[in-house]
């Protein structure tokens, strides 16, 4: 648009050089052709401009197919700009799908090992039912822990895939606590530590085997850092704001060493232990990052109350339709 007022000050300037007359009316004719033109070259590159904008800022919002839909290019450089993004984009490409198969071989690999760990731990476990002498009991304990450990292991490595390995269907949270209950009866009963359950009745959709890991994990970190009085289990009922939905919860509470108020909001971090972990230096900080990833993605809710001294309880929620 300079270009084209240029030249009309031109004419403008040599017309007046000349005075008035024909020749000014003649020049005053053409510097208003010459802007008339200049308006419209200028309007047609602002149009063309303005749609090259627009496709620039769709192919940037696309993330990841960034050199699709790019605009048609109309210089040397335009095209050597969009063969370094090409370039750039197919290299990026390239190293997400080598880590992406360096993170599943990883997952692979993990998956493996649990499984192949299990057997060594169960045909140990029947050598040790043997005997039923104190030292063969604190051996079926200590390979307990062992079989608990690489099970972790086995929900981390799956904790990427879980929305494909989900599978809901409507279940019965107290059978599923009853069992996890049962399965840690080799630690509870020599821990001297009481336990109450009340009876509750609360079916949920869910998947059965996530959940179960969830509960054993909470009650094993109960029995981990209880050390006198005991543990409760109970429910709670409160209405929801979804229609013909209840939200019930389930509670499991101990009066254990409790956790410090400054660590209550990082507990569900990955890798966070606090105080009391790095007191016990047994804590990975990984079983409740699990346990409140899986209950996000079930659309289940877990929180945890605690005083220091006084105990611990952790909230379980779940969504039940209510019966008619």
């Amino acid at each position: 648009m300079l270009g084209y007022l240029f030249i009309a000050l031109i004419f403008f300037l040599v017309a007046f050089l000349y005075g008035y007359g024909q020749i000014y009316r003649n020049m005053l004719y053409a510097a208003v052709i010459v802007l008339f033109f200049g308006g419209v070259f200028v309007l047609a590159d602002y149009i063309r401009y303005s749609v090259r904008c627009h496709a620039l800022f769709q192919a940037l919002q696309r993330g990841e197919e960034r050199t699709q839909g790019l605009p048609e290019t109309g210089s040397l450089p335009e095209i050597l700009y969009q063969r370094m993004l090409a370039e750039s984009e197919q290299e990026k490409r390239k190293l997400l799908t080598e880590y992406d198969e360096k993170k599943q071989d990883m997952a692979d690999y993990y998956t493996m090992w649990t499984h192949q760990i299990k057997t060594p731990i169960a045909a140990m476990r029947l050598l040790l039912q043997d005997g039923d002498d104190s030292g063969r009991q604190t051996e079926l304990e200590e390979l307990f822990k062992i079989e608990r450990y690489a099970e972790m292991a086995l929900y981390f490595a799956r904790l990427d895939s879980l929305s494909s390995d989900l599978l809901f269907r409507s279940c019965d949270v107290h059978e599923i606590v009853k069992q996890a209950v049962k399965k840690y009866s080799v630690l509870f009963l020599r821990s001297g530590l009481s336990f109450r359950m009340e009876e509750f009745a609360v079916r949920a959709v869910t998947d059965e085997k996530w959940l179960s890991f969830v509960v054993e994990q909470v009650f094993s970190n109960a029995l981990k850092y209880t050390h006198e009085g005991g543990i409760a289990i109970y429910g709670a009922d409160m209405e929801g704001n979804m229609v013909q939905k209840t939200a019930y919860y389930l509670v499991i509470e101990d009066t254990g060493i409790g956790i410090r108020e400054c660590d209550l909001p990082r507990i569900f971090e990955r890798g966070f232990t606090g105080y009391n972990g790095r007191t016990d230096r047994k804590s990975t900080g990984i079983g409740l990052y699990l346990c409140d990833q899986i209950m996000r993605r079930m659309s289940h809710t877990i929180r945890v109350k605690s005083v220091p001294g006084e105990g611990t309880k952790v909230i379980l929620g779940f969504w039940q339709q209510k019966t008619v």
